[in-house]
């Protein structure tokens, strides 16, 4: 039924389009598409765009016609496409409250009412166990500065209540504050490891979808590029036994701390725990006195 005039045969899985001596060295069970004139192929994607056709009023029947082609589908690259196809249309990203996306708050605790809660406590709580390691730093502070290290670190504590522990991080109706983390309706991208302008694999992940995407995001660091044990927490150490009389710029070190300033979000894969060499800027450790000048 197709005219031999004008009719083109094409690979299945990109469109390539067969010459006679391309076609002689295709390997065996080579999917391919007939066309007739004026008719074009741009590969399997074609398949998800029809199913994408139907996705504003049939997303629950587009879903179950995916999920049967993936039964019966056998090349790893199509398999893939319908895979993520299933993932992508299973999200709830506009659902906040509990009710409206039951599924997303599976294994969590029942005082958690939203998705924005839960994600601000677990921000919360990595800026929690960044300052027990610096409180459990003590220990190795020359004796005579202790008391001085503690008042730093109640310094830093009291900023950190009143911001309430940085959690607006990872909430996306913070939308001022999280910007620099997050695009629109909550979706985080890796900023790559700390010697690198950006991720390599583009990694991104939005933790407001659904279930599984909450629980990888979980994997996701904050890293801190100044590293946290090797160099910001001695230097304070080193900063307040050595004072001699000036007085610690504890805020300086809050930032590398606790804030954007020194924390970068990587996937787990670009975290590298090899040592960063970068050192605090030995400028900024201490306060500058104000000069009183004699008129």
């Amino acid at each position: 039924q197709v005219p031999l005039a004008g009719s083109r045969l094409c690979l299945y899985e990109d469109g390539t389009e067969l010459t006679e001596s391309y076609f002689r060295v295709l390997p065996p069970q080579t999917e391919l598409v007939l066309l007739g004139p004026g008719q074009s192929w741009r590969g399997c994607a074609s398949d998800i765009e029809r199913l994408l056709a139907a996705l504003c009023s049939q997303r629950d029947a587009l879903v179950e016609a995916a999920r049967k082609l993936l039964t019966d589908e056998r090349a790893p690259g199509r398999q893939k496409l319908l895979a993520d196809l299933i993932h992508n249309l299973s999200e709830n990203v506009l659902a906040e409250d509990k009710e409206d996306d039951e599924k997303w708050f599976e294994g969590l605790e029942s005082r958690f009412k939203n998705k924005s809660s839960y994600m601000r406590h677990s921000c919360e709580s990595r800026m929690r166990g960044y300052m027990r390691e610096v409180r459990g730093f003590i220990s190795n502070v020359h004796p005579a500065a202790r008391d001085a290290y503690r008042g730093v670190i109640d310094l830093m504590a009291d900023k950190l209540k009143s911001v309430k522990y940085n959690g607006c991080y990872f909430d996306r109706r913070e939308e001022e504050e999280a910007a620099r983390l997050c695009t629109v309706e909550g979706w985080f991208s890796c900023q790559g490891p700390f010697d690198r302008d950006d991720c390599p694999c583009k990694h991104s992940i939005n933790p407001y979808s659904n279930r599984e995407s909450r629980i990888l995001f979980s994997t996701w660091n904050l890293d801190h590029i100044i590293e946290k044990k090797r160099a910001v927490v001695p230097e304070l150490a080193e900063a307040v036994k050595t004072r001699d009389g000036r007085e610690v710029n504890w805020e300086y070190f809050y930032q590398l701390l606790f804030t954007l300033d020194n924390l970068k979000l990587v996937h787990i894969a670009c975290h590298k725990k090899t040592t960063h060499n970068l050192s605090c800027d030995k400028t900024k450790i201490y306060s500058k006195r104000k000069q009183n000048h004699e008129i």
